[in-house]
């Protein structure tokens, strides 16, 4: 069983910066890829990042140039490096263990999400 805490999150100014971690239990952080999802209230969850376990990252078109997402396998978090940050960046942010490189049957994981809210 792994476990993923997130922190990081607060009350930023437009154009502040934040850095999210997430850190995992268990020793097999390496071999996931990682993610981080937000969901802003009354909408659906969406992607903002993703990194493979071999480092390549993808970004969605809304985040692009602003956000960056990296990993640290030995200290087995993720980090989610925030800048420019916009008051439509407001949202709760979920960092998720994906397994789509693996196997069939290895599980995904989830956060329990950290509140970021851009507003002056």
């Amino acid at each position: 069983q792994v476990q993923l805490v997130e922190s990081g999150g607060g009350l930023v100014q437009p154009g502040g910066s934040l850095r999210l971690s997430c850190t995992a239990s268990g020793h097999i952080f390496s071999i996931y890829a990682m993610g981080w999802y937000r969901q802003a209230p009354g909408k659906q969850r969406e992607l903002v990042a993703t990194i493979t376990s071999g480092g390549l990252t993808n970004y969605s078109d809304s985040v692009k140039g602003r956000f960056t997402i990296s990993r640290d396998d030995y200290k087995h978090t993720a980090y989610l490096q925030m800048n420019t940050l916009k008051p439509e960046d407001t949202a709760v942010y979920y960092c998720n263990a994906d397994p789509s490189e693996l196997p069939t049957g290895w599980p995904a994981y989830w956060g329990q999400g950290t509140q970021v809210t851009v507003s002056s």
